[in-house]
């Protein structure tokens, strides 16, 4: 792949990166975790939930969604039983979904963890259907990924997510040929933050095995991938820590393996979770979602809890 992933002008954008600026605020109802998203329209976005296995579509401005996916039959598993969603990826008419393939939060395996789907987007309700079917066998084929041998994660697997050095996916985005990027929490190897190339995904979800091609540990200042998107000539990245302790930043990437990531100034995120970005279409912006999440929010009834949305214009 190498430079491929560099497009004509990508260099010269990311050497001279504008300043990002916040346009507007909104908070939604209907989850407090959104932790995967991608667009629909230029009106329309649909979020993922890492709490639940459902699809929530909403018109931009309005708090409540118009229209609700239950995946639960399609990846096999009980409607009250999450699969922890945490990426999407926008190819065409395809959005890829990728759960965290990692333990849970007392360090137990659950199965369900383990997904890698798609749906594909349609113009006005239902808005979205299933594409292909669920494939499980991610995590054993990153595992059994020469590439990837020294970062042992078999071992990293067996570990509480937010425990330095354990396994935790939260990222995932197109690439300009059809493939896709995977965007790792943990392990972050010698603080970089680890990035693996997906050659195959419409192959995955027809049931073969994944295949990977190139990886990159990308200097995020420490911090590891929450949640990372193609716009136009380069990557966005969502950077924030490992565990729960720390602070998030936006970062430009050319996607170049020569090149490192430039953060983007004039942003911050304050109280904000981030964990959800993706372009708006036909605009300059991308909109910036937080898992609002917590002990609390479980105690709230769905109806009344809430995320925050920042849109930031590039």
């Amino acid at each position: 792949m190498g430079n491929r992933y560099l497009l004509a002008g990508a260099a010269a954008l990311v050497a001279h990166l504008p300043h990002a600026h916040i346009e507007e605020e909104f908070t939604y109802r209907g989850m407090c975790d959104a932790s995967a998203a991608a667009a629909l329209d230029a009106h329309h976005f649909v979020v993922a939930n890492d709490e639940r296995n459902q699809l929530k579509v909403y018109t931009r401005g309005t708090a409540d969604p118009v229209h609700i996916v239950d995946l639960a039959p399609f990846l096999g598993t009980k409607p009250d039983k999450e699969s922890d969603l945490e990426g999407a990826a926008t190819i065409g008419s395809r959005i890829y979904w990728i759960s965290s393939h990692g333990r849970n939060s007392k360090g137990k395996e659950q199965t369900r963890r383990y997904r890698f789907f798609a749906t594909d987007a349609l113009r006005r309700a239902p808005w979205l259907t299933p594409a292909g079917q669920p494939y499980s066998g991610m995590l054993d084929d990153l595992i059994n990924a020469p590439q990837l041998a020294k970062y042992k994660l078999a071992e990293a697997a067996s570990r509480n997510p937010e425990l330095e050095g354990a396994f935790n996916i939260e990222g995932l985005a197109a690439t300009p040929q059809g493939e896709l990027l995977v965007g790792m929490r943990n392990p972050a190897p010698h603080g970089k933050a680890l990035v693996v190339q997906m050659v195959n995904p419409d192959e995955v979800i027809s049931g073969k095995k994944a295949r990977f091609g190139m990886v990159f540990e990308l200097d995020l200042g420490g911090r590891a991938v929450r949640s990372m998107e193609l716009v136009g000539l380069a990557y966005m990245i969502v950077a924030g820590p490992t565990g729960n302790d720390g602070d998030f930043a936006i970062y430009r990437w050319s996607g170049d393996p020569a090149e490192q990531p430039l953060e983007l100034s004039h942003v911050k995120f304050d109280t904000t979770r981030p964990e959800a970005l993706f372009a708006i279409p036909g605009t300059h912006m991308v909109q910036v979602l937080s898992d609002d999440g917590g002990k609390h929010c479980k105690e709230i009834p769905e109806e009344q809890q809430a995320f925050r949305s920042i849109v930031v214009r590039l």
